[in-house]
């Protein structure tokens, strides 16, 4: 039976490309190469130095200082596979050459392919159906690792060479897509953010339609202007500290009809995570619905509900609660610490100036997170359709 993907590309000529062909990685990759002599000083990649296949803050160390597991010296088109807990998805094509040696960590598998493109190689380490071997033949609980020896012993379909060109040259088009829409992404929320301290630092203020400075803020604390809201009940729209998303990111709903027995929220009460603070899970609820109660509820009594939520959704509010915060694996808030939170308040209507400003560059913010999620989409189902 003929093995073959989906989507295919033809040869440069129109014919079509030879049949996949099914082989062992270890047959056709050179795995963990013989390692070199280390240099006095080299770059050093640990297991979280890749995200998303980008080495962001490569680090220097001195040989003396270096971990036992820095032994994996790169060579230029080396690809690492992130061998301890994999579904991190932390590997790495190593292309453009650095001033000093790249020396990686243990906790990766160095590959090379012995007669074909490792930049194919690359993309194969995030196909869907690999990952699925791999984790099936990981051992260990807290920390999941797969072994050079089994990893090799898995076994993939090939094209030939010009067809995994084609294939990698698409692939990598799309992630450069990508990776240039997470950079627009994370200028956008570096602006907000700086807009944001020059706001709330009255740094910049606002003006009053007619012209007029506004009032002094007045110095308030947090229970001053919200409230918990402690009421208890059954509903849909149920917000666990799992289904909110982390850095500000709202939250998802799987299933909106879906009941739960909580807190009750209501449109314009802010909700936060209390659980690991530091992870900025907020959300301005927009429907009414119930939530766990390790999810604390904030409904404003004298403060505009936008406003209330960019105070709360803030990372000098994270540290704020983070302060005294309790327990060392799983900190929780001080509840009755939060609600002494010293703060300066503008009146309402500089309130929903602020709060104007900030949601339009959230909209803004948002958009440029939705066409991210369309490309990311795209290399998901081009992956699922190029290999087998």
């Amino acid at each position: 039976m003929m093995i073959e993907p989906k989507l295919r590309f033809k040869a440069d000529d129109g014919s079509d490309f030879p049949d996949w062909e099914e082989q062992k990685i270890e047959d056709v990759c050179v795995l963990n190469p013989r390692t070199e002599q280390l240099d006095d000083e080299f770059y050093y990649m640990d297991l979280g130095s890749i995200d998303h296949g980008r080495w962001e803050a490569p680090e220097i160390v001195n040989k003396v200082d270096a971990p036992s597991r820095a032994q994996r010296v790169a060579a230029i088109d080396d690809v690492f596979f992130q061998s301890v807990r994999p579904y991190n998805m932390g590997h790495y094509h190593y292309v453009a050459a650095k001033d000093k040696q790249v020396v990686a960590s243990t906790g990766y598998i160095q590959a090379r392919m012995r007669n074909g493109s490792n930049a194919f190689l690359y993309q194969l380490f995030y196909e869907e159906r690999f990952n699925a071997e791999v984790n099936a033949r990981c051992t260990g609980s807290n920390y999941p690792a797969i072994n050079s020896r089994k990893f090799g012993e898995i076994t993939v379909a090939l094209p030939s060479l010009p067809e995994q060109r084609k294939i990698a040259d698409l692939l990598s088009a799309v992630d450069d897509v990508i990776a240039a829409q997470e950079a627009e992404v994370a200028a956008w929320e570096k602006r907000k953010k700086g807009v944001m301290q020059k706001l709330f630092s009255q740094e910049v203020r606002f003006k009053a339609d007619d012209g007029s400075d506004f009032p002094d803020w007045e110095e308030k604390t947090l229970g001053d202007i919200c409230m918990y809201e402690r009421q208890r009940s059954e509903g849909a729209n149920f917000v666990g500290t799992e289904n909110m998303l982390k850095d500000f990111g709202g939250v998802t709903f799987d299933n909106s009809n879906a009941d739960g027995s909580g807190t009750l929220y209501h449109p314009g009460d802010t909700l936060m995570s209390n659980i690991r603070p530091y992870l900025k899970k907020a959300w301005l609820a927009d429907r009414k619905g119930t939530c766990s109660t390790d999810v604390l509820v904030f409904h404003p009594t004298s403060v505009e509900p936008g406003y209330l939520y960019w105070l709360i959704a803030s990372d000098a509010f994270v540290r704020y609660v983070m302060s005294a915060a309790k327990g060392s694996k799983m900190p929780r808030g001080d509840k009755k610490h939060i609600m002494e939170m010293p703060l300066l308040l503008p009146n309402k209507d500089e309130q929903r100036k602020i709060d104007d400003c900030l949601s339009s560059l959230n909209d803004v913010i948002i958009k440029a997170k939705n066409e991210l999620a369309k490309w990311q989409e795209l290399k998901k189902g081009l992956l699922q359709q190029m290999f087998v």
